[in-house]
């Protein structure tokens, strides 16, 4: 595989960079990724990974484009409402580049149908808005040994993991055994548009770099980030032995 004249020039700010160059381009180039959640995580991220040279995606969403959805989901605009997010964010992505391949998934993920929507796919971002759904996520890419990246917001905080299943790692049950009594949505509790855009960013940006062969300092971390008062932190996540995947 190589690249063509269009995707040097299309890339060449990228390709610039000494570490990235012509061979991280490439990497990028072949790298499958799914994003589970096409809305104020996936969004950002898809376009970000769209424009970075991936060409090869799943997208899973079950849901329609709402009026609420347009502060914080960047992909969608007022023509968009009613229409499924999955269909429109493959129509999107394509007008960025026509050679993308995207595969959509019309559905709520759940224990029964994870395993063959992810079995295609090396890279996981998770940008759903229910614990459930993460943790499912969660144990099956540990079963299929992923590369995981997670997205949590809810009002002016996020919290973005990385887990590389393929090593010895912790992982999110290590962090949060289980689902919380309580877990409303993140418009529920409230969220400032600018957070989900920002934890697309940073998810996107470590997933780049790891691609590229950049070491990420995000792995087997979670980054705490509070964008009101602009304190981030990152904090190590070790594997517990009252973990059901490591005990």
């Amino acid at each position: 595989m190589s690249l063509t004249i269009d995707e040097i020039e299309r890339y060449k700010g990228q390709i610039n960079l000494k570490k990235i160059n012509i061979q991280g381009q490439l990497k990028l180039k072949k790298e499958k990724i799914l994003i589970i959640g096409a809305g104020g995580i996936g969004s950002p991220c898809a376009l970000f990974l769209a424009r970075s040279g991936i060409t090869n995606f799943g997208i899973v969403d079950f849901d329609k484009v709402a009026k609420s959805n347009l502060h914080r989901q960047v992909l969608f605009d007022q023509k968009d409402i009613g229409k499924h997010k999955a269909e429109i964010t493959k129509r999107k992505l394509q007008l960025i580049n026509k050679k993308i391949n995207i595969k959509i998934f019309k559905k709520k993920i759940n224990a029964k149908n994870i395993k063959s929507i992810i079995k295609n796919y090396n890279y996981i971002i998770d940008g759903t808005d229910n614990f459930l759904s993460k943790l499912i996520i969660n144990d099956e890419c540990i079963k299929n040994k992923k590369k995981l990246f997670i997205g949590s917001v809810s009002k002016f905080d996020a919290h973005i993991f990385f887990f590389d299943f393929s090593k010895k790692s912790a992982c999110l049950k290590c962090f949060m055994p289980k689902v919380p009594n309580i877990s409303p949505s993140c418009q529920d509790e409230g969220i400032l548009g600018t957070v989900t855009g920002s934890a697309g960013a940073i998810i996107s940006n470590e997933l780049i770099k790891n691609i590229a062969g950049i070491k990420s300092n995000l792995k087997n971390h979670v980054l705490v980030l509070n964008f009101e008062t602009l304190n981030f932190r990152m904090v190590k996540i070790n594997k517990s032995q009252k973990c059901k995947n490591h005990g």
